[in-house]
């Protein structure tokens, strides 16, 4: 309905964008008005060898092209991008090379700290010879313990340059979590952080440290602090200082490969077992994070641009990829209302960030925490507000619209580890609907499906997408016959990519996730996600957050919600039927939880998703089988053995 579109972008702000110029090439060769997203959508899915010849050229990246922009192939997996194409994802981010800034680095403790492109550029050459001196080669694993910081993005640029694959996981991972993934995959250097800030407190990270070099076969450890401690001295360490001194900055020969050459392993979430380690393609995020950053978020050279992420997280190497655009990268490490609640708030004013990244849990915090920014900051050069993580509540576009910026682009942008990019998310042509994320993404051809495989719209389904996309992992590092890619993807409709998220598409274009599909509830037999619960509870200010799961009970499931609440807030009659009444008006009466029990905390992933399956597990008496993939799985145990669920 028109009376729910929340912003329309300017006619003017639409001709400027580097969308309205391929829309208009398009409309030249193909036909069709410029500045229409639904024919441009529907050209890059018809025509795809048209569509990413043009992409190349329109996002100007640094390589070979080759003959050919798209080979279709029989399935999915057969079919070929660039076949003929050469390059390298560091040459594309370090091309520039001038006195402007390439990254303003901040930690919660206050520390501020920059680095122009050229100094980046300088920096990298030197790790890049040092990592050769190391024996680092084509192919070889660099594996990170690191946090967001000018160093982090150095490395991952250094091992590009080579050709080696990097691979990063957040310090707060621990011992068991940080050797889980890293040491999967063999590493011959490690970069690490011997400790960091969070909240005023320092963490070591020792012991992390020396559970990877306990299982792997680590040349070197490079720290990135001042010293190596007494607790690391009799491993292969040495600071980065001391590392890269012999070396003098140089012109990189930076190594071009063929678009399926892997540049990054990202983790899955490993809440069901070990973590799947998801390789993908330099070139694949390359032109995938491109077409992203420059066409659907219109980011342009000179612009500040923030997420808040942590480096185990797929935005992490997301954001980084906006070096390309000729964007500043504004990053921050440690807690984001420390000290204050408006600590990222602040940030937009004096980096003056145009596009600002974070998570639905975030705002939701903002909201509660009763921030207004419109009152309180100016916000003068903001221009999109990016989310993701988890659904975006409709009270979430409603507060940043009434409390931070009225003229501001919301778009909730959503897709997973699993392509290192988007699915859906935003665009600078067409208007944001409250609740909604705004479509497809140019070159996806999504849909949603009923049980049978059946196209649905109007009502939540299966989302998958029929067409192949630039950046589907090359393969999962260890899966050799390709039967753990093959059953994660394409089991469920056979040649079709399953993502796992319960979607329903809107009449409007737009679409709405409900959930991921693996923990959607089924009481009667009727199909319900999680996030439509969510919707209503987070609108009740008595409750921090909240989770919902399914018991099984006598042949069928029955809905239980777990709530954390506010401060001193307690859970009693009036706040119930205030729960239950939100969700039968905002939902439907199958939605309304057979319980409601309040808990002291919510156990999440280390990327800080709640973790619906295994508070699920917990209450049924199975096993978990990776707890080092959550944050807090002590948590738990408020869930096992609760005498609300034996009735």
């Amino acid at each position: 309905m028109e009376s729910d579109i929340l912003w329309t972008p300017p006619e003017a702000r639409k001709r400027d964008s580097a969308m309205w110029r391929l829309s208009e090439r398009a409309a030249r060769l193909h036909g069709g008005a410029a500045g229409d997203y639904a024919a441009l959508l529907e050209w890059s899915i018809r025509d795809p060898e048209g569509f990413y010849e043009a992409l190349w050229d329109e996002l100007g990246i640094v390589g070979e092209k080759g003959e050919a922009a798209f080979a279709p192939g029989q399935t999915i997996r057969d079919a070929k991008f660039y076949p003929g194409a050469r390059l390298n994802y560091a040459e594309n981010m370090l091309a520039r090379r001038d006195g402007t800034l390439a990254v303003v680095a901040h930690r919660d403790d206050g520390e501020r700290r920059e680095i122009t492109r050229t100094a980046l550029y300088d920096l990298v050459s030197r790790m890049v010879q040092a990592l050769r001196s190391e024996g680092v080669g084509e192919g070889d694993r660099v594996a990170a313990i690191v946090t967001h910081d000018i160093e982090a993005i150095a490395g991952y640029l250094a091992a590009s340059a080579i050709g080696a694959i990097w691979a990063s996981c957040s310090p707060d991972f621990g011992p068991a979590g940080a050797s889980d993934r890293l040491c999967q995959i063999d590493p011959t250097v490690l970069l690490a952080v011997p400790g960091y800030g969070y909240a005023g407190k320092r963490i070591n990270v020792a012991p992390s440290i020396r559970a990877v070099a306990e299982g792997a076969r680590l040349r070197r450890i490079v720290l990135l602090g001042e010293e190596v401690s007494q607790a690391l001295g009799d491993l292969p360490c040495v600071t980065l200082d001391n590392w890269i001194a012999p070396f003098e900055p140089a012109e990189i020969d930076f190594n071009r490969m063929p678009f399926e050459a892997p540049l990054a392993i990202l983790f899955s979430s490993g809440t069901t077992g070990k973590p799947k380690c998801i390789t993908h393609s330099a070139a694949g995020l390359l032109i995938q994070h491109l077409k992203e950053l420059v066409l659907q978020c219109d980011i342009k050279p000179g612009e500040k641009f923030f997420y808040f992420t942590t480096c185990g997280w797929m935005m992490w190497n997301w954001q980084v990829s906006g070096l390309a655009t000729g964007a500043t990268l504004v990053t921050y490490d440690g807690n984001p209302f420390y000290p204050e609640p408006a600590r990222l708030i602040d940030l937009i004013d004096s980096e003056e960030i145009t596009i600002f990244g974070t998570s639905a849990k975030y705002i939701d915090a903002c909201l509660k925490a009763g921030l207004k920014p419109r009152e309180t900051h100016r916000l003068d050069r903001l221009k999109l507000i990016l989310s993701t993580g988890s659904p975006l509540i409709p009270s979430s576009f409603d507060y940043i619209h009434r409390e931070w910026k009225a003229d501001v682009h919301l778009a909730s942008i959503s897709g997973g580890t699993d392509i290192c990019g988007c699915f859906l998310g935003g665009n600078p042509l067409s208007p944001v609907r409250r609740g909604e994320l705004q479509g497809a993404m140019l070159g996806m051809d999504v849909d949603t499906l009923d049980d049978e495989g059946n196209p649905v719209s109007g009502v939540p389904g299966e989302f998958v997408c029929r067409n192949a996309h630039p950046s589907m992992p090359v393969r999962f590092w260890g899966d050799l016959e390709g039967s753990r890619y093959r059953e994660a993807y394409f089991e469920r409709f056979p040649g079709i990519w399953a993502h796992g998220d319960y979607v329903e598409k809107r009449p409007s274009g737009g679409y709405v996730i409900h959930g991921r599909s693996d923990t959607t509830l089924n009481p009667g037999g009727v199909r319900i996600g999680t996030a439509e619960i969510y919707r209503q509870v987070e609108t009740i200010f008595q409750i921090e957050e909240a989770i919902a799961v399914g018991q099984d009970i006598e042949g069928d499931q029955r809905v239980i919600l777990f709530v954390k609440m506010r401060g001193d807030a307690m859970l009693d009659e009036e706040t119930e039927k205030l729960i239950r009444t939100r969700i039968r008006s905002g939902a439907t009466p199958r939605h309304v939880p057979a319980k409601i029990i309040a808990i002291g905390a919510i156990p999440r992933t280390r990327s800080g998703k709640i973790s619906e399956i295994a508070v699920r597990d917990v209450i049924h008496g199975r096993s978990i089988k990776n707890t080092t993939a959550l944050s807090n799985p002590e948590a738990l145990e408020l869930y096992r053995d609760l005498p609300q669920l034996r009735e």
